[in-house]
């Protein structure tokens, strides 16, 4: 199989994963992307493990009608709470190991700051991805709900976005 014939499948709870579509295309423009954003289901952050683990599964039901090769799981909740349950015939990938190893990678104190979704703070996913990289760096966490609904409405540089954070 050719490079430019790979597929790739992508899917957030909303738009937010658009900004990794972003980032994988700016890096391998010829592979075909396929996104899922789940706006009939956001947010993810505020819903239990089990039903999370439903939705991916069905996510990646959907993808692979697409004939993907890879699936990207672009939202941190959903990442979070990937297990041995979710079954797939091609690789997952998800962005807590990523972003945890940039984390550490770019801590010039080890110490690191994590603000995410209820879900992925209780799921302690980026506390496990990050000791396992460095285990003596302090993690701070903090759940910040309103964050999802900011980043969705791309509200990025707006005030309001500054003062949630």
């Amino acid at each position: 199989m050719k490079t430019k014939d790979l597929k790739i499948g992508i899917f957030d709870s909303g738009l937010g994963g658009l900004t990794v579509l972003k980032s994988l295309y700016a890096k391998a423009p010829e592979l075909q992307y396929y996104y899922l954003g789940d706006t009939a289901r956001v947010p993810y952050g505020t819903k239990s493990p089990k039903i999370l683990r439903k939705y991916i599964q069905e996510n990646i039901d959907f993808l692979m009608t697409q004939k993907v090769d890879a699936i990207v799981v672009a939202c941190n909740s959903a990442s979070s709470v990937l297990d041995e349950t979710i079954t797939s015939p091609v690789p997952i990938f998800d962005v807590i190991r990523p972003s945890a190893k940039a984390a550490v990678q770019s801590s010039l104190d080890k110490r690191i700051g994590v603000i995410a979704t209820r879900t992925t703070v209780q799921q302690q996913s980026y506390i496990h991805a990050i000791h396992e990289l460095q285990p003596n760096i302090e993690i701070f966490q903090q759940a910040c709900p309103l964050l999802v609904p900011l980043v969705e409405e791309a509200w990025l540089d707006d005030p309001l976005t500054n003062l949630v954070l």
